[in-house]
């Protein structure tokens, strides 16, 4: 009876406890969030933007959940877009610095973002930019600014780009672990690791070709902004002409080496303030609170803008994966409301599922018989990814945008070698011929891998109709092209893959033409739940975040994203039509 006694009062105690907790919590929340109703923005203000968070395309923030921003990570390249939008027109805004290192976004996004700041600079408004260290891609979005400058001691990385993949042939023998590889087309190089130990011809082309066409891209805008031609670009990146302060000067790469007081004092004398004067610094986050609340566009008649990013996997999907779930109800939500006049799908995604994809698609294609589709491609729309888009009324790329890969392949794992090192043997009884189709621990039958290599052809058949069809090509026309090879958005719009270059903005304005729109407002979808909405739903989600977030700490940034690529590979369970492979260019 005691021991029943205590048991009761520990149970009611972790109750209060837990109820004391999220009462404080709550406050909490409810604290953190009325602050942002102070952010006031005074006079002569400079806009301060650093994007020291990964960019995502679109976080799909529930406004109906106060406590979301709490446990968000990233920043929405939406809201960076609309805010820098915003603080054109504003009077309190007087210019733009940025202090970015280690940017952490793809080569489309940084390329919109480099737009956006163009675009504020036509208002008559300075943009700056300061830095210890510039990466390529910190470069290559500060080169749009009116001057640029570096710490005396600080470092600019400018030497062209490069992408490296690991092969691991060797190791899959020494390990006893391997992986079946079964696939459709000579380019289809996501498998490849698995096959060899050195690279094949086919993918050192297209990785050569697809970065080149990249670099070609960057250099062309830097060589705007900086007045230096390519042909001397190209020469300053051989010779590593901006490797130390003193030489990036000479080169012209940036305008003069400060150490930051010094390029405040610039900037107080830019914003016409005394020399002693404190700075009116307003973060981006905080600007895109105000932000938030006003509208460039508006109208009854909507265009929708529904988000497609991630890895394509089945089931529900989010922000961090694209599933049929959640973005097949945004096409339904879309096309049914009677408002919306049209629709532009952002596509952000290396691919995945073929069976997903292919249930997308057919979303799509019902879509289109009541309102236009039009597709905006972001950093990489490639496999999957382009199968899903492949029917739209018109598809747009920024020329750095990833993208083709029509392609097919299944992988398999299989561990007989590493079995029979251990002593273990498996032992299958079935009651039909094919019962037991396929064994971890027994070596691949020729018959399982016939069955998997009839439905990657078949699968890749049907990919190379649905591309021929939404463009308008022959199935031959389409195969030539395809194989699973990765081209740029330029190479794409040469090949009849795109039919324009241009930004998600360039699409919506396509879209709003194809239906007589001149003033209308957006709507976006899909709206993703929070990782509080989800503690509530399931804490064991909240656990695996928790643990996924300290894994990432300990680890850092570079290994933890290598160890979420083999925990993807392990989810591919059925046939993949997905990007050759993760593309790393630094």
């Amino acid at each position: 009876m005691k021991f029943l006694r205590n048991l009761l009062a520990a149970i009611l105690g972790c109750l209060i406890a837990f109820g004391i907790m999220f009462m404080m919590f709550f406050i909490f929340a409810a604290l953190v969030g009325s602050s942002n109703d102070g952010v006031k923005i005074k006079s002569n203000s400079i806009l301060e933007l650093s994007f020291s968070e990964p960019i995502s395309d679109y976080l799909g923030k529930n406004s109906d959940d106060p406590f979301g921003a709490l446990f968000e990570e990233g920043q929405g390249l939406d809201e960076i877009l609309h805010a820098i939008a915003i603080a054109k027109n504003d009077s309190k805004i007087k210019g733009i610095s940025m202090n970015t290192s280690f940017l952490q976004a793809g080569f489309a996004q940084t390329q919109e973002i480099r737009r956006a700041l163009e675009d504020f600079k036509a208002a008559g408004k300075f943009v700056y930019s300061y830095s210890d260290f510039y990466t390529q891609k910190d470069y290559y979005l500060a080169s749009v600014a009116d001057a640029m400058y570096l710490n005396p001691q600080g470092i600019l990385d400018f030497k062209g780009l490069a992408s490296e993949v690991l092969y691991y042939k060797s190791l899959q023998e020494k390990s006893g672990v391997k992986m079946e590889v079964i696939r459709h087309g000579k380019y289809k190089s996501a498998v490849e690791p698995f096959l060899s130990d050195t690279m094949s011809d086919e993918n050192r082309s297209q990785i050569k070709e697809l970065i080149t066409s990249i670099w070609t891209s960057m250099l062309e805008d830097i060589s705007e902004t900086r007045e230096i031609d390519i042909k001397s670009l190209n020469t300053i990146a051989d010779t590593l002409g901006g490797r130390m302060p003193k030489y990036a000067v000479a080169s012209g790469l940036i305008d003069g080496t400060f150490y930051f007081d010094e390029y405040e004092s610039m900037l107080r004398e830019q914003s016409g303030i005394d020399a002693d004067a404190k700075l009116n610094y307003v973060s981006l986050e905080d600007y895109s609170t105000i932000a938030n609340t006003k509208s460039i566009r508006s109208g009854t008649d909507k265009i929708a803008v529904i988000f497609a990013q991630g890895e394509i996997l089945y089931g529900e999907g989010g922000k961090d994966y694209l599933g049929q779930g959640v973005i097949n109800r945004a096409l339904k939500k879309a096309r049914d409301n009677d408002n919306i006049k049209a629709i532009v799908l952002r596509v952000d995604s290396p691919g995945g599922s073929a069976l997903v994809s292919d249930i997308i698609w057919r979303e799509i294609e019902l879509t289109k018989e009541k309102k236009p589709v039009v597709v905006s491609f972001g950093n990489v729309a490639a496999s999957g990814g382009y199968y899903i888009a492949a029917g739209a009324d018109k598809i747009f790329a920024e020329p750095t945008t990833i993208t083709g890969s029509i392609g097919v392949f299944g992988t398999v794992p299989n561990m007989t070698e590493l079995a029979d090192n251990i002593g273990i043997n498996a032992e299958q009884v079935g009651t039909n011929a094919n019962s037991v189709d396929y064994s971890l621990f027994e070596p691949m039958t020729d018959s399982f891998r016939n069955q998997i290599l009839e439905g990657i052809e078949n699968t890749y058949d049907i990919f190379l109709e649905r591309v021929a069809a939404g463009r308008g090509m022959t199935v031959e026309d389409v195969n030539e092209i395809a194989q699973g090879r990765v081209w740029s958005g330029v190479d794409a719009k040469s090949l009849g893959l795109v039919d324009e270059i241009g930004n998600l903005d360039d699409a919506i304005e396509a879209a709003a033409k194809m239906v007589e729109l001149e003033n209308f407002g957006i709507r976006k979808y899909p709206k993703y739940k929070s990782d509080f909405e989800r503690l509530m739903d399931d804490l064991g989600s909240a656990k695996a975040s928790i643990g996924e977030a300290f894994v990432k700490e300990e680890l850092g940034n570079e290994l933890y994203q290598s160890l979420k690529e083999i925990k993807e590979m392990s989810k591919q369970r059925d046939i993949q039509a997905r990007m050759p492979y993760t593309l790393n260019i630094k």
